[in-house]
């Protein structure tokens, strides 16, 4: 079954494809919350008949997901004794996810009709400013769910890639707040307040109740986030669209082992040629 991205897309408030005063407000409104403390949203991007058939489709191949759970502190590092036992550095969390990988989502379903309507890839673009841009090459990666069943979620943390952009799908019963500190790292690794970020006692939290259909943009470089525990029955969908400043990357084998379960040939034939720190 072929499906149309123009029934799956809110093209009727988002004209992305079609250059003109509409979408010259849309991009002005993302750019001006980018500015402002790095994530803009885009309500109700999908149409209701386009949130139903992204859930089915994750439903369908759900059982692809791999799962991983380990323990991480927001930078990703191994503990280091030498420092305090205070520092944020040494604070690690239970981490808990599952990702069903790009190859489970073929041409012509939904996912790929959203990621590939023409003009999808070029809005992504001019909202966020970027001028090296390109998709992510790796046949597991490219466009992939993050699916998060009871009590998984993602702790404090920051990214290694400039930004982030995200589809919610099906939230879970309860929980699975976005939350964030924008800029906190701005300048500085500003541990103080990183610390007071993870006990609880920050004012500089925001707290982002994302619905499906929602596109969010988000630069999480600097900015410390997390999505809170979830609750219930019902899994959390979340598409992932990856872009990157280089053409024709890919994750390392190691990387793409631990989030994926498996490997390809061109994970290994293009190992080591990397020379940036995207992605993995």
């Amino acid at each position: 079954m072929t499906y149309a991205a123009e029934k799956l897309i809110n093209l009727a408030d988002y004209p992305i494809h079609i250059p003109g005063p509409a979408r010259d407000a849309v991009l002005a409104r993302v750019r001006g919350a980018l500015a402002q403390d790095g994530c803009a949203v885009i309500k109700k991007f999908l149409t209701p008949a386009g949130i139903a058939a992204l859930t089915a489709e994750a439903d369908s191949v759900a059982e692809q997901g791999h799962r991983s759970f380990n323990r991480t502190n927001a930078y990703f590092t191994q503990d280091d004794p030498s420092l305090p036992q205070d520092d944020p550095r040494r604070q690690f969390y239970d981490r808990s996810n599952a990702f069903i990988p790009a190859d489970n989502f073929v041409a012509d379903a939904p996912l790929r009709s959203v990621y590939d309507f023409p003009g999808f890839d070029e809005f992504i673009r001019e909202c966020l400013q970027e001028e090296a841009f390109y998709r992510y090459a790796d046949p597991l990666a490219d466009v992939i769910v993050n699916m998060a069943e009871e009590g998984n979620g993602f702790p404090w943390h920051f990214d290694t890639n400039n930004f982030t952009v995200t589809l919610a799908i099906q939230n879970a019963e309860s929980g699975g707040a976005f939350e964030y500190a924008p800029g906190i790292r701005e300048g500085d690794e500003n541990f103080a307040e990183v610390a007071r970020v993870l006990a609880g006692t920050s004012d500089r939290v925001k707290v982002l109740e994302l619905e499906p259909g929602d596109l969010q943009l988000f630069r999480g470089r600097y900015s410390l986030h997390r999505v809170a525990p979830l609750r219930g029955a019902r899994r959390r969908y979340v598409a992932i669209f990856s872009y990157v400043q280089e053409p024709g990357m890919v994750g390392a084998p190691e990387r793409t082992m631990q989030l994926y379960g498996r490997t390809l040939p061109i994970h290994h034939q293009r190992a080591g040629q990397r020379n940036d720190a995207y992605i993995d």
